[in-house]
């Protein structure tokens, strides 16, 4: 069994979004959502989850608000490696409006259903242009929880974490990522012409990058 890697996707969304991105050689498990507990904290959903992690001193890849639990879970365990991808880490990276939303609690006037629609608008929002990556967006949405869905975003909105972060961190980031702008990003592995959803359409560029971020020490 090669070193085992825990992937975390985004928000609402499954491995369907890892599907072209090459692991070969590692133990890979997909952690799964669960659903929250009535008002609970990102720290108690990360203890909960952490029960999903079997080994020890794992290394963990967190795509957009996957990204964000990987930096609760690595709160709690030690880790070989950590990569976001699409994704922050710390509260000045998400921008600041959407923080805004997040203290006078605009978000929580947003009916789910809307959320979880599939339009010009979040086809733009998460970069998603072809028709393969659209149709993958309209399903994952489709497919997304509306419990969790507002759960999570609640939590990206009012996220206090200020650091630190592991040492062995990586952060792969698309410049045209119209959610989290790279302008904001500390420090990341620049991927051109990446957006949100950069798995899809800069997987070949994304998997270099992971070969070589995954060798070991």
């Amino acid at each position: 069994m090669g070193r085992a890697i825990f992937v975390f996707s985004g928000l609402g969304a499954d491995e369907r979004v890892f599907r072209k991105i090459q692991f070969q050689g590692f133990h890979v498990t997909h952690v799964k959502w669960i659903l929250p507990l009535q008002n609970e904290s990102i720290d108690s959903y990360a203890n909960r989850i952490l029960t999903q992690i079997a080994s020890p001193n794992p290394i963990l890849i967190g795509l957009s608000f996957g990204g964000i639990m990987v930096i609760e879970v690595a709160k709690l365990i030690w880790t070989e490696k950590v990569i976001l991808i699409s994704s922050a880490k710390t509260r000045d990276e998400i921008p600041f409006y959407f923080r805004l939303a997040g203290s006078i609690r605009l978000h929580r006037l947003i009916p789910a259903e809307f959320l979880k629609s599939s339009n010009f608008l979040s086809n733009w929002f998460f970069g998603a242009e072809t028709p393969e990556e659209k149709a993958l967006l309209k399903n994952i949405l489709e497919d997304t929880d509306p419990v969790f869905l507002k759960w999570a975003i609640d939590k990206i909105l009012t996220w206090k974490h200020f650091g630190p972060n592991p040492v062995q961190l990586n952060h792969l980031h698309g410049d045209r990522d119209r959610i989290l702008p790279i302008r904001l990003v500390q420090s990341p592995i620049v991927i051109k012409g990446g957006g949100h959803l950069m798995t899809l359409d800069k997987h070949e560029v994304i998997n270099r990058w992971l070969a070589e971020i995954l060798k070991e020490n």
